[in-house]
């Protein structure tokens, strides 16, 4: 009787549209795993703690402040997260969290990296990044997209702005 009454999985996916930079120059930005604190300024660390960077089975430790749904700086937060999937011609990968204190409970994430449109020699890709997880205890699905929208938002004006070294632009393909 308590798997009926057990909440359904919440699922979301946010983007963020690059008009500068090609997703060949955004992808190893991102496959640099256990460097994700470079281009999010709230991950106070961010480091591996087990295999070799970007390949499958590696491990990286996160940690950072993290503000609640009442706009209040809450304590240090943290996670172990697991590369479990990564394509590079398809520019995707996956990766789960391990072991955590932020709430996340079966929680699963891919990121896609895409051209924008049909051409891949042109300037402009979308960063894609999609989400499964268990409902969070204290947390709304909308309060969580929000969260997802605003860090996708930092990370990808802070890695196009170091590959173009110029004011980072966002507008719909």
């Amino acid at each position: 009787m308590e798997e009926a009454s057990r909440e359904e999985k919440w699922q979301a996916k946010v983007s963020a549209i690059l008009t500068k930079t090609k997703p060949d120059q955004i992808w190893p930005l991102f496959t640099d795993f256990f460097n994700l604190n470079k281009w999010l300024p709230t991950l106070g660390t961010c480091h591996g703690v087990h295999g070799n960077n970007g390949e499958l089975g590696c491990i990286r430790f996160c940690s950072g402040s993290s503000i609640g749904s009442n706009g209040v700086t809450s304590a240090v937060g943290w996670s172990k997260e697991k590369l479990v999937a990564i394509d590079p011609v398809e520019r995707v990968m996956r990766y789960e969290i391990v072991e955590s204190n932020i709430g996340f409970e079966s929680y699963v994430s891919t990121v896609k990296i895409s051209p924008c449109g049909e051409v891949e020699d042109i300037d402009g890709c979308v960063i894609e990044w999609s989400f499964t997880v268990d409902p969070v205890r204290g947390l709304s699905l909308d309060n969580l997209v929000k969260k997802y929208e605003k860090a996708l938002g930092v990370i990808a004006k802070n890695m196009e702005e170091a590959l173009t070294r110029g004011e980072s632009s966002f507008k719909s393909c």
